[in-house]
């Protein structure tokens, strides 16, 4: 690509991460923790979110192209892992997508304040579903004011929600207590089992990485953007959970209401003149946030598929090089998750699906960790262009220490750990075990795949 095309540049690499990562509507769930979690986010930011960022710019800037994650674990650790990788990472998105439908619903009936007819709920929901599909068919140079448009929109949302959470604690008092011991963690399956969603939010800055072919200088402006988005990032969830906490008491508060509930109630008598234009803000930015995450997405599926280690449908290119395949097959599988929605017996489907989301998120990024140690010692010769730097001591802890947090979040976010906790996490832990099942008949079929090759080659 030449100079004069290459558009991104280091502020929309920022703004892009921002984006990506700040994940509006998560900040609830995150809430629901209670005081605790700021104990959570700031040991997370340090153990695990530090070490991901630095990991992500040395792997993007060393292996440049639209491969991302999937391409380090298969170099790392051959194509079966590389397939099992990819499709956790493809299916997370269409997960999304379709609980992103659910919630965009679910805020405009809340905005005008009256139920809407299943069928025109669900026409409502492919029509979201459809209309990000068709924007994400262009690539992110020509669409990047969606999502700078949104990254600030992001900002506003959080600094508004977290200066009126001030404001509200100054002058009539917040609707949880902060006492000393509220702040201590509970180290209980259940307390553990919300450590995943703080993860959650602290995921997708290596999707900035598959912008480097439209990037000026991509091996100086990744790692910066990273740097730089991912203390802008951190400032703003914790100012949007004190917000929050301020606003709503916790065992009240809703994973899918929760960000209109904390603004209708810390405005108080103004909330019916601005609670619908912070509802549209809102709504966009559902959008922009699947904008932001589709290309990086989309390309690794694509790059997966035309690999053998994904279904080839998933490779069909347009004639400007877009993955189609990928991005169509997302809007399917998206369709089908809002179609099967009415049947699900949850309070809250939007959780169920964001749920199940956030574990094959969190699935895919563990091997990204020992990939990353695994590629100095067997690819040592590549020029490191960011390097983490380090001793064997450093590395080894910025390697396991976040595997070990990933693995644990897991267990304790779909593990029941007595009868209690059977209704909420029976359905995520049938739904993981059928994602993986899926993903180890791909995996299967890759191996076959190169086996049938390889018998050809010997005749």
């Amino acid at each position: 690509m030449s100079e004069k095309v290459k558009k991104f540049r280091l502020f929309d690499a920022v703004l892009a991460a921002v984006c990506v990562v700040l994940v509006v509507e998560s900040s609830a769930p995150a809430a629901a923790i209670g005081n605790a979690q700021f104990f959570w986010w700031f040991v997370l930011l340090i153990a695990f979110f530090l070490p991901y960022g630095l990991i992500s710019a040395e792997l993007g800037t060393t292996y440049e192209g639209e491969g991302g994650i999937c391409d380090w674990v298969t170099r790392a650790f051959g194509r079966r892992w590389g397939s099992r990788v990819s499709f956790y990472y493809y299916i997370n998105f269409s997960l999304w997508m379709g609980s992103l439908a659910v919630l965009f619903t679910d805020i405009i009936s809340t905005l005008v304040g009256r139920e809407f007819p299943t069928l025109l709920t669900l026409a409502l929901q492919l029509s979201f579903i459809w209309l990000v599909v068709l924007i994400s068919n262009y690539k992110v140079s020509e669409s990047k004011w969606i999502l700078n448009i949104a990254a600030i929109l992001k900002a506003a949302l959080m600094l508004s929600i977290g200066g009126l959470g001030i404001y509200v604690a100054l002058t009539r008092g917040s609707a949880n207590s902060y006492t000393f011991a509220s702040f201590l963690p509970s180290f209980s399956s259940g307390g553990l089992s919300f450590v995943s969603v703080i993860l959650f939010n602290f995921l997708g800055f290596e999707v900035v990485t598959t912008f480097a072919s439209e990037m000026k200088n991509p091996k100086r402006e990744i790692p910066r953007a990273i740097v730089l988005g991912g203390i802008i990032i951190a400032f703003f969830y914790l100012l949007a959970a004190f917000g929050i906490g301020v606003a709503v008491p916790t065992e009240e508060l809703s994973a899918s209401g929760g960000i209109l509930d904390s603004f209708r109630l810390l405005l108080g008598e103004n909330a019916g003149a601005l609670l619908i234009p912070i509802g549209i803000i809102f709504l966009y930015t559902l959008a922009a946030n699947l904008l932001s995450w589709s290309l990086g997405v989309n390309n690794v599926a694509c790059y997966a598929a035309k690999e053998g280690l994904l279904p080839s449908a998933l490779a069909v290119e347009d004639s400007r090089g877009m993955p189609v395949g990928a991005n169509l097959t997302n809007g399917v599988i998206a369709s089908l998750v809002v179609l099967v929605a009415p049947l699900i017996p949850a309070a809250d489907v939007f959780w169920s699906f964001f749920a199940l989301n956030m574990i094959m998120l969190l699935l895919s990024y563990i091997l990204l960790f020992p990939a990353f140690l695994k590629l100095r010692e067997v690819d040592p010769t590549t020029p490191r262009p960011f390097r983490v730097g380090g001793g064997r001591v450093r590395l080894w802890l910025m390697t396991y220490v976040p595997m070990a947090l990933l693995i644990l979040a897991v267990v304790f976010a779909i593990v029941p750990f007595g009868r209690a906790e059977l209704p909420e996490k029976m359905p995520l832990l049938l739904g993981t075990l059928l994602a993986v099942l899926v993903g180890e008949w791909i995996a299967a079929d890759v191996g076959k795949r190169r086996r049938k090759r390889r018998l050809a080659q010997s005749h």
